[in-house]
C-alpha cells in the first residue's frame, strides 16, 4: 500500500517490491563517497575571483579558463612552498613588534621590504623586546623571508 506525506514524496509500508533507492545529497541519510587524500585537496569548488591588476598580469593573453585556472593553482603552489621554505625565528615580543606594524592593514611590497626600518621607527614596547637587534635581523633578509613573517602573522 502506497501513502503520500506532506511533501507529496511516495512512501511505502514496506510489502512493496518496488525498489529502494540510495539517499541523495541532502538527507540526513547521505554519506558523501569517500575521497582519496589528493582528491580531498584538488577538490575545493569554484569560486568567483576579482582580477586585480596583479592576477590580471600574471593572465596576460590568456583566454581559457582552463589554462588561467592552471596558471593561478601554479603560482599558488608555488607560493605556498617559498612560505614553506622563507622566514626567520623571531621570538614572542618580535613577532607582537612586527603584529603591531602590519596592522595599518594591507602591506604593499615597499612596506614589506621596509620593515626593518619600521621597526627602528615605531613607538611600540614590550618586555624582551630589542628592536636594534630585530632590526638588525631583518635587514639582511630576503624579501620571500620578509614576505613569510608578513604571512605568518596573518597579513
Amino acid at each position: 500500500m502506497a501513502l503520500h506525506n506532506t511533501d507529496m514524496t511516495q512512501v511505502t509500508d514496506g510489502n512493496s517490491s518496488a525498489p529502494h533507492s540510495a539517499p541523495e545529497r541532502g538527507d540526513p541519510s547521505w554519506i558523501a563517497p569517500a575521497l582519496t587524500a589528493s582528491e580531498k585537496t584538488r577538490n575545493v569548488g569554484k569560486t568567483n575571483v576579482f582580477f586585480g591588476p596583479p592576477l590580471a598580469i600574471l593572465a596576460e593573453g590568456q583566454k581559457n579558463t582552463l589554462e588561467i585556472s592552471g596558471k593561478l593553482n601554479r603560482t599558488a603552489e608555488r607560493y605556498l612552498e617559498i612560505l614553506k621554505r622563507h622566514g626567520l625565528e623571531l621570538s614572542e615580543p618580535e613577532r607582537l613588534c612586527l603584529a603591531h606594524i602590519c596592522h595599518i592593514g594591507f602591506m604593499s611590497p615597499l612596506e614589506i621590504e621596509e620593515l626593518s626600518f619600521e621597526v627602528t621607527m615605531t613607538k611600540f614596547e614590550c618586555d624582551g623586546l630589542d628592536k636594534v637587534a630585530l632590526a638588525a635581523k631583518l635587514e639582511p633578509a630576503s624579501f620571500a623571508d620578509l614576505v613569510a613573517i608578513v604571512e605568518s602573522l596573518g597579513f
